[in-house]
């Protein structure tokens, strides 16, 4: 459904979905077949498939005007009764949708974008999807990824638990909004414990209805690798800017590193765990030290206390607003190279030091760890005289080399179990998931 004044105003021109129509907006004219709002789509701008073949989206205004120029074929929803085939030398997979830009399909007659979550949707969908695993699918909820909170971590935490532990799946596959979907796979990466099989993270960077899409070569790699022997929480995407093939990434150590290439998704500090060939959905193993998959049962510890903030040091960073976090429970701080704050050396007059700050709360009981803001590279708070005195502080993270956003999870998930200032740190410093490189890969 659209706003109220786009529905009256269609009303009232007698316009339908699927219709030909005209818009007009101050001097911009548009015309094209008009389209459903996708469910996360904004409710004040009108959708309309151009005659090129994409969908554009124009924002309703008074000065907007619209004409019917033919009626059209009328767009709906359609479920696919496919029934998934049991293949007995496959492994059965649980695709379960929690939203983002992957989770759709194009109904070709009209171009119109829908929702794809049942195993009927996603096998029209992606009809390759049977060569490689048996399909359940569900939908969880449908969210952009930025409104994706810690209750949502826990309701995905329980939700693949039971299909691992109950349903019997031999893998799990998340479908996900790609811009904070690597604060869900560090989340997961805590919360599922000792999983037993493959639980694979995916998500795309364009959507269904665009040539350039990358949702099927995304989901099919996916599949695959929560059919092969990689029994980690991973996020699988595109690698290079072709379509050779995906990587299978730490969960921990991947981050969105572009706004819109098909290959924003990196791994930091080490190798992807393996790579899936694209279109033959083969896999090859780039490391060996994950964990291989077994009989046994996953176990869940999804307590997250959300009252943790991450903040970037910055020029002119200054003291009071660093203060003024005393309500929070836990703060990461992204510091500069090594490992530095401001620390108003050398008396210049306009430098202000963030030491005397961050003591104080940390003195008050508020953990503060540390992270690289660089992305790559680890911590050595003992090279420089700004690094030794933000260690003597008390600060957690000297040697560390977790990316801001995992630590950031990692703090959360810690503060969910203790408020112990000494267990804290042993827990923060402590390597559940692969969060902690022992070495840091040379990039380059």
């Amino acid at each position: 459904m659209y706003s109220n004044d786009i529905e009256k105003l269609l009303k009232s021109k007698k316009i339908n979905l699927g219709d030909r129509i005209k818009i007009r907006r101050g001097t911009a004219i548009y015309e094209g077949i008009l389209m459903p709002r996708i469910e996360l789509g904004d409710v004040s701008s009108i959708v309309v498939k151009l005659d090129n073949g994409y969908n554009i989206g124009i924002k309703f205004a008074k000065d907007t005007e619209l004409k019917l120029i033919k009626k059209g074929k009328k767009v709906e929803l359609r479920h696919f009764g496919i029934k998934p085939e049991h293949n007995p030398s496959f492994k059965t997979v649980s695709i379960l949708g929690c939203g983002g830009t992957i989770a759709s399909r194009v109904e070709y007659g009209t171009g119109a974008v829908f929702p794809a979550f049942s195993p009927g949707d996603l096998l029209h969908a992606f009809p390759e999807l049977k060569n490689i695993a048996n399909i359940k699918g569900r939908k969880l909820f449908n969210l952009w990824s930025e409104d994706i909170t810690t209750e949502h971590w826990k309701i995905i935490a329980n939700e693949v638990a039971n299909d691992i532990n109950k349903e019997k799946v031999d893998g799990v596959v998340l479908m996900h909004g790609t811009d904070f979907l690597h604060y869900t796979s560090a989340a997961l990466s805590f919360a599922l414990q000792n999983t037993p099989v493959p639980v694979v993270i995916t998500g795309a960077q364009r959507s269904s209805d665009r040539g350039s899409s990358d949702n099927e070569m995304n989901l099919l790699a996916s599949v695959t690798a929560a059919a092969s022997d990689i029994a980690e929480v991973s996020v699988c995407m595109h690698a290079n800017h072709g379509d050779d093939f995906c990587y299978v990434h730490s969960g921990v150590k991947v981050r969105k590193l572009h706004t819109s290439t098909r290959n924003a998704f990196k791994s930091v500090n080490v190798l992807p765990f393996a790579k899936v060939l694209y279109p033959i959905n083969k896999i090859e193993y780039l490391r060996n030290d994950f964990s291989k998959r077994s009989a046994g049962r996953i176990k869940v510890d999804a307590e997250f206390n959300p009252n943790v903030a991450l903040i970037y040091t910055y020029p002119g960073i200054k003291p009071e607003f660093v203060r003024s976090l005393n309500n929070y429970d836990g703060i990461v701080i992204a510091v500069s190279g090594l490992g530095q704050v401001p620390t108003g050396s050398h008396g210049d007059k306009f430098a202000k030091s963030l030491i005397p700050t961050i003591k104080s709360l940390i003195d008050s009981g508020i953990p503060i760890a540390v992270a690289p803001q660089t992305i790559y590279g680890r911590l050595d708070l003992n090279v420089y005289d700004a690094g030794r005195m933000l260690n003597e502080t008390g600060v957690i993270g000297d040697g560390c080399d977790w990316l801001p956003e995992t630590a950031l999870v990692k703090l959360m998930w810690v503060l969910g179990h203790t408020k112990n200032m000494s267990k804290i740190r042993e827990m923060m410093l402590t390597d559940y998931a692969g969060e902690i490189s022992e070495r840091t890969e040379v990039i380059g």
